[in-house]
């Protein structure tokens, strides 16, 4: 299973490298476009939620890292106003001819 890091910037500036177990990532954030803080999380929840159960429906089990990432999204952005901005999606997807 494709593993993935998404790179952001937070409202109080701090950047935040985070992981996925899936490129699922793509499907819900795009790189350079930035995002409420509440619409974020969302999208973040969503993503690794989906991410986890790719790993469950493979190995028969949640994956761990996809849901603390989450757990550390949620508390990062708990009091948090504003926009986060999506630095960077890793690896890119593969150009579709």
């Amino acid at each position: 299973m494709p593993e993935m890091t998404f790179t952001v910037r937070w409202p109080d500036d701090t950047v935040q490298r985070c992981y996925s177990p899936s490129l699922v990532v793509h499907d819900h954030l795009t790189a350079g476009r930035d995002y409420p803080v509440e619409e974020f999380t969302t999208r973040c929840r969503t993503a690794l939620t989906e991410a986890s159960d790719r790993v469950r429906a493979r190995y028969g089990m949640a994956c761990t890292s996809a849901l603390a990432q989450l757990s550390d999204i949620e508390r990062r952005a708990a009091g948090q106003t504003g926009r986060v901005q999506v630095l960077a999606l890793e690896p890119p997807l593969p150009q579709e001819t």
